[in-house]
């Protein structure tokens, strides 16, 4: 059994641009898919859809050449990170993102940011 799914897809992400591929497949679910509609609008992936595969449903990534140098997941099962919008993470002086779980779904700091909403941080992308 898995205890961190979200964990699993970043590792997944890094993995395959590291080896250089050109697409990833993630086990779906509405979290990731979120994530990744994040990771699509900051221009960090190329873009992703959803695939049945035999009695399965993934998440098809397709990767960004270069794009993506670090991502890291920020909070933990084990220690869950809350922000309120004024103390959101930059990252990198502004050249990353974090991805932040808000009231109104997950959204990227610099949204959450401009929409006065905190909440739990994700992970963090550069």
């Amino acid at each position: 059994m898995m205890t961190d799914p979200l964990a699993d897809m970043l590792t997944r992400i890094r993995n395959g641009v590291r080896a250089n591929h050109a697409k990833v497949d993630i086990p779906a679910s509405k979290t990731k898919a979120n994530i990744c509609k994040v990771l699509k609008e900051e221009g960090f992936i190329k873009g992703f859809k959803l695939v049945a595969t035999d009695n399965n449903l993934v998440i098809r990534v397709a990767l960004k050449d270069g794009a993506i140098v670090g991502i890291q997941r920020v909070s933990k099962p084990g220690l869950r990170i809350y922000k309120g919008y004024r103390e959101m993470p930059r990252v990198l002086s502004g050249l990353g993102v974090s991805i932040v779980s808000t009231s109104s779904g997950i959204v990227s700091s610099r949204k959450a940011k401009s929409m006065k909403l905190g909440g739990e941080v994700l992970c963090n992308v550069w």
